[in-house]
């Protein structure tokens, strides 16, 4: 028998795989095992996705929910990975946890370049995989170099259709095919999830804000992170809308939500928190939002893609820049949100829907920063680049990459064109790399 086992860490994610089982993206089989992932800094404070409004909804696509927390405890599941010599032992004390026997396994997990999916996937060292993608990250490259034992068995990459026309980069070194999943599957199963989060404030088309905690991951300083829901909050009073509410990530300060409140107060707005952990999406249908302002969410593109709503972005010329080291995975969905989505202070195309780029055009700009993000990952890209940065690099298009990045490569656009050899000459890379050693050396002492 086969048993399929499910690995998610949020409720947009379980919302994913339930509309790939209900379109029949998976195979019959004997058991379909949902493995749950808090993955918060400090899980103990926030809740998984099995106590979410909304899960129970999803509950019956699977036999068993069992929780990977608990089957590492007390390890972090984000900070926690198997030792080679160990791996037959924590295959053989999952089996008996999750009552597996002999069956065979096969898993869908998210994020199969980071732990805790990795580790799920090196220890089950026979099972076929399939990487499901809850968000743009599928659009970017791999974030690391997947071992060969590990990527090698990735049959198939599945992912929401967000924008249309564009094919992910991720995992396509080795040969893994994309397969969208059903854009009406995918509604469908979000208006399973509607009516969920009873406690929510009866507002009818405001502007919705979407908060990001992004000072947690070091993107941003509090500070600015603040500035950056005010700057939405200003982007929206700016287009003439007066009921305003804000939707703050689950894990975020209360103080965020205070300055939020007392901008509005000052700007004479009606502002409403949603204090309720439900998916955004579930506001775009209670809701139905005049508008929806946010950084670089994904679902930014839900609202545009799926529900047809007015959307805008704020603070990605930002983060543009601050993204470090420059293959960061959020690089590609920044570049994604910026190029197709209108800046708020561009009022008629915020009203057309029409951003700084069209889909063809987006294409070609995510392939080229893509290669210079994953160079090594994906060589074969790089004639690709050189013709987009040959014939596309403008004030426009500069903005997404760094020109130290280009120079390191030998890319247009990095160096004038008559030292363009200089990069690709061994001499000079070698003194190069004496200088930086020397350097290096000198500042130790």
């Amino acid at each position: 028998m086969t048993t399929q086992i499910f690995m998610a860490s949020t409720l947009y994610g379980t919302a994913t795989l339930a509309a790939a089982l209900d379109s029949g993206c998976f195979a019959p089989a004997g058991r379909r095992i949902l493995l749950v992932s808090n993955n918060a800094t400090t899980p103990e404070t926030t809740p998984a996705v099995d106590r979410m409004p909304g899960f129970e909804r999803l509950r019956s696509r699977f036999d068993d929910v069992v929780s990977w927390n608990e089957a590492v405890f007390p390890f972090h599941p984000g900070g926690w990975a198997p030792r080679v010599e160990d791996v037959p032992m924590w295959e053989r004390y999952l089996r008996l946890l999750w009552n597996l026997g002999d069956d065979d396994v096969a898993l869908a997990v998210e994020s199969l370049q980071v732990h805790p999916a990795l580790g799920v996937a090196q220890i089950f060292t026979d099972a076929p995989l399939t990487v499901y993608a809850d968000g743009l990250m599928s659009y970017g490259p791999t974030r690391n170099k997947l071992d060969p034992l590990v990527g090698t068995r990735v049959e198939r990459l599945l992912h929401l259709d967000l924008v249309p026309g564009l094919e992910p980069l991720l995992l396509t070194e080795f040969g893994v095919a994309p397969e969208v999943v059903a854009t009406t599957a995918f509604t469908e199963v979000l208006a399973e999830l509607a009516g969920t989060g009873g406690d929510l404030p009866d507002v009818t088309e405001p502007a919705l804000l979407l908060g990001q905690y992004l000072s947690a991951l070091d993107i941003l300083s509090a500070e600015e992170e603040e500035d950056l829901h005010v700057r939405m909050l200003k982007g929206a009073v700016g287009l003439g809308h007066s009921r305003v509410v804000f939707k703050p990530h689950p894990t975020a300060p209360a103080r965020f939500t205070r300055t939020l409140e007392e901008e509005a107060e000052r700007l004479g707005v009606g502002l409403t928190v949603v204090d309720t952990p439900v998916l955004a999406e579930v506001l775009y249908q209670r809701m139905r939002p005049a508008l929806v302002v946010g950084c670089f969410s994904t679902a930014l593109l839900t609202a545009s893609a799926l529900y047809g709503l007015p959307v805008a972005r704020v603070g990605t010329e930002i983060l543009l820049d601050r993204l470090t080291p420059f293959e960061n995975s959020n690089r590609v969905p920044v570049t994604v949100v910026d190029a197709l989505l209108p800046d708020p202070s561009d009022g008629e195309a915020v009203a057309k829907g029409r951003g700084r780029m069209d889909t063809d055009a987006l294409g070609g700009l995510v392939r080229a920063v893509g290669f210079t993000m994953q160079p090594r990952i994906l060589p074969d890209l790089r004639p690709e680049a050189e013709r987009y940065l040959s014939t596309r690099l403008d004030d426009g298009t500069l903005r997404y990459f760094r020109k130290k990045r280009l120079t390191s490569l030998g890319l247009p656009g990095g160096v004038p064109p008559q030292l363009g050899f200089l990069p690709r000459n061994a001499t000079v890379r070698k003194v190069a790399r004496r200088a930086r050693r020397l350097r290096r050396a000198m500042a130790r002492r």
